[in-house]
């Protein structure tokens, strides 16, 4: 009777290969900046950015992988939570670079850099970011929604009242120390609530991992906690070491290139600092993940929208030797007052726990606007300006339609997400 039965499936443990490749090619990404870096050679401002920024981009691989191995050991929003933060650091340690050169020379062009940098990560993240989820996912499954969890609601209840609160900043035409206390209490009661949030129950294809970071989990707890220390750890060390170099490399090269320098730090530097977050929710789509991509970049947004804009007062005072807000001069005004628009249609889309193809494409539609109106108005400061107050009330009118639809669903989400109650 024995010999009839079919032999037992035979498990295999993950291969660490994955893992190793990838660790591998990240560290030659960052290995010949560091050698430029730490022989103080000057090498040309196209040659510096590129090289400056594949070092920021292999660093920001080496985050993302160490935190989406430490997933595993959390509850699943504040993984996600964490791993948003972790992988926009490279975004982070740029923007502050600006940021401390606009207090040490506030009269500087510094000031407009710092400003460029965080409303350009933030527009690229949703303008681009969201929508390519929601396409992937059509192309893999062939729906045209991306669904979310009811525990997204917190996410979305917590990005609404950032992006409501931007408009405080706005308003006064500054970014205050005030801004700060008030935005960091923002991210810190999201934590403080993913942190209470059940563990859902994964997507329909089962609670599948991605990335290399996955082959960690076949190691002993000690082993994993070891190397998720030491990925963080050179990580944050090639960032350090390449972040001025890149910072001021981009400025040079727009120089040489007749290119000009607001557009490049708007645009080109947030892409080294966005690249590995979204690689990761790419990973997560084509695992039939898409809750899960979508939940990340949604963290990685809040975070973005709530530290990193309130990190700006603070290290500017700090380069300043004192209590000092962060001046929006006309152009920076709307440049926020767009992004925050943004912020609130992208909120407006979500209420139906869903991100509709429809609702994407307009996302990129206005993103891909925005972007082509800017570059071709480089040189002509009114009109951008123009462009810019214009395209921020077509995203206002876009979401007041959509939350006077679902006024229902934005209190609900508001209760459950905010206040804990059904």
């Amino acid at each position: 009777m024995s010999a009839n039965r079919s032999p037992a499936p035979r498990l295999t443990r993950p291969s660490l290969r994955p893992f190793a490749f990838g660790v591998a090619l990240a560290g030659a990404a960052t290995a010949p900046a560091l050698v430029v870096r730490l022989a103080g050679l000057q090498p040309a401002p196209i040659v510096a950015v590129a090289l400056f920024g594949a070092s920021i981009l292999g660093a920001g691989f080496l985050l993302s992988w160490g935190a989406e191995a430490a997933e595993a050991h959390v509850a699943q929003g504040v993984a996600l939570a964490g791993l948003a933060l972790v992988t926009v650091l490279p975004e982070y340690a740029v923007d502050i670079y600006y940021t401390l050169r606009a207090g040490a020379d506030p009269g500087s062009d510094f000031v407009q850099f710092a400003a460029a940098n965080m409303t350009g990560a933030n527009r690229l993240l949703i303008g681009v970011g969201w929508p390519l989820i929601a396409i992937l996912y059509w192309v893999r499954s062939r729906r045209s929604v991306v669904p979310l969890q009811p525990a997204n609601a917190a996410e979305i209840s917590f990005l609404a009242l950032a992006s409501l609160y931007s408009f405080a900043i706005v308003a006064k035409g500054q970014i205050e120390i005030i801004d700060t206390v008030v935005l960091a209490a923002i991210f810190g009661g999201y934590l403080w609530r993913l942190s209470r949030l059940p563990k859902e129950a994964d997507e329909e294809d089962g609670d599948v991992e991605v990335g290399p970071a996955a082959a960690l989990r076949v190691l002993p707890k000690r082993r994993q906690y070891a190397l998720i220390a030491v990925l963080t750890i050179v990580a944050a060390i090639v960032i350090v070491l390449a972040a001025e170099p890149f910072a001021e490399s981009l400025l040079a090269a727009g120089t040489q290139l007749g290119i000009n320098r607001f557009f490049l730090v708007q645009w080109v530097a947030p892409l080294a600092g966005e690249a590995p977050e979204i690689v990761i929710t790419v990973l997560f789509v084509l695992a039939l993940r898409p809750a899960a991509a979508l939940g990340a970049l949604i963290s990685d947004k809040i975070n973005q929208w709530t530290l990193l804009v309130g990190f700006i007062p603070l290290f500017y005072s700090l380069a300043r030797g004192g209590l000092h807000p962060f001046p929006l001069d006309a152009r920076q005004h709307e440049e926020f007052f767009l992004t925050a628009a943004q912020s609130l249609f992208a909120v407006a889309l979500l209420l139906r726990l869903r991100l509709h193809l429809l609702g994407a494409a307009a996302l990129f539609g206005l993103f891909t606007v925005q972007f082509t109106l800017a570059f071709v108005n480089q040189a002509d400061e009114f009109n951008t300006i123009t462009v810019l107050t214009t395209l921020g009330w077509v995203y206002i009118a876009l979401a007041v339609m959509l939350v006077l639809r679902d006024w229902r669903l934005l209190v609900e989400h508001a209760r459950f997400g905010l206040l804990n109650r059904s």
